[in-house]
């Protein structure tokens, strides 16, 4: 099958720079990589045939060659005949592994571990401990006014037999018998040569003679700790505090990772919370929406006098300034929305029911506006 031509492999002009060629490759090898598209052989010789182009037109001599001579340029039997072509066409050598160019594109711990989830950092680095997570539940009360908490939790810190060596007190570091020290080895895929980090030593290129007997050569230990918490006000349901330092231990001398706790008010059996402002559902009688009154209210701060104007309807919300949530940010508090209905009575004696049928009497249209509003308007409806 004849090979297809390298400008029209990559997508790009003949005059095309060496930016562009480099970003058509780019492009290309990302979409054809095996490792993005398993068991697809049609992608492994597309990015096998990138690797194959880029490597010719990214290569001022190379492409000075390619461009005169075509494929030819890089034929051994047609090098055989030196004279037919020059020394120009002469002494290119085979192609490299596809990975290798792939790489050197690309550039190891940048876009290619990220996007393939491969890892390069050397195991034999220091190495920042991992983060840790505890779900702390609270009250509203502590909520609002702020509160310091303190928590159990389990870390993985320096082992104390090893000191966060990983190896038996007294042993020793020899190289890894797998990769010679290297920290790789090379697998075959087809007829592709993939660059693997070493399954023995996991990269480090030595391995440990007596590996620890507490830690298993981890060079870490599970152990409980006690550590406090400082809970600003304002805080709600999804806030994430950052305790730096107390998650798991870090590896070869690297520093311990960071602890969130995150946060969970629990429901209160007074008050809902609409951001910084608290709501309140409040009983008043009938008599007290009428003729009016002063009753007590509840507020996180104590017991509160609020007015009830003569004729209240039910739903009737009255707003206590400044009585709500410190705001976490430092912006003021909110305020405390009291809504008022009206609880009609259940059990009446004789004498009430008596008293209340004579109010009733005494009612007409005027004492129940918004009855005589509706009623009007639904005459008008079944017209």
């Amino acid at each position: 099958m004849a090979k297809r031509d390298y400008y029209e492999v990559l997508g790009v002009d003949r005059n095309a720079s060496d930016e562009e060629i480099k970003k058509a490759y780019r492009k290309l090898a990302l979409k054809y990589h095996p490792d993005k598209n398993p068991g697809d052989k049609q992608a492994e010789e597309k990015f096998k045939e990138l690797g194959e182009a880029y490597e010719v037109l990214s290569d001022p001599q190379k492409r000075a060659a390619y461009d005169r001579y075509g494929h030819a340029a890089f034929d051994p039997r047609a090098r055989a005949g030196a004279g037919a072509w020059g020394s120009e066409a002469a002494g290119f050598g085979g192609f490299h592994d596809p990975f290798e160019i792939f790489r050197e594109v690309f550039g190891a711990g940048s876009i290619f571990e990220s996007f393939f989830g491969v890892e390069s950092d050397d195991p034999t680095q220091p190495q920042r401990g991992d983060d840790l997570r505890f779900d702390l539940e609270i009250t509203l009360e502590e909520a609002a006014r702020g509160c310091e908490k303190e928590i159990s939790i389990k870390r993985a810190e320096l082992c104390d037999v090893c000191k966060g060596t990983g190896a038996e007190p007294g042993s020793r570091l020899k190289t890894c018998p797998t990769c010679g020290g290297r920290r790789q080895v090379v697998a075959s895929r087809g007829f592709i040569s993939i660059r693997q980090t070493c399954p023995k030593c996991g990269g480090a290129g030595r391995v440990i003679d007596k590996p620890c007997h507490a830690c298993r050569a981890s060079g870490l230990q599970e152990k409980p700790a006690r550590i406090k918490v400082r809970i600003p006000p304002g805080v709600d349901t999804g806030t994430r505090l950052r305790s730096v330092g107390n998650g798991e231990g870090g590896r070869n001398g690297g520093p311990n990772g960071d602890l969130y706790v995150v946060l969970h008010v629990r429901p209160h059996d007074i008050f809902r919370r609409d951001g910084d402002d608290l709501l309140c559902d409040v009983p008043i009688s009938f008599p007290q929406a009428a003729l009016g009154a002063d009753i007590e209210v509840p507020t996180l701060d104590g017991p509160a006098q609020i007015r009830i104007p003569p004729g209240t309807q039910n739903g009737t919300v009255f707003r206590l300034k400044g009585k709500g949530l410190r705001n976490l940010e430092g912006y003021g508090r909110g305020d405390l929305r009291v809504r008022v209905y009206i609880e009609v009575p259940t059990r009446l004696d004789s004498a009430q029911r008596a008293k209340l049928e004579e109010f009733a009497a005494l009612c007409d249209q005027n004492v129940h506006p918004q009855s005589k509003s509706f009623f009007e308007r639904a005459k008008e409806f079944f017209r």
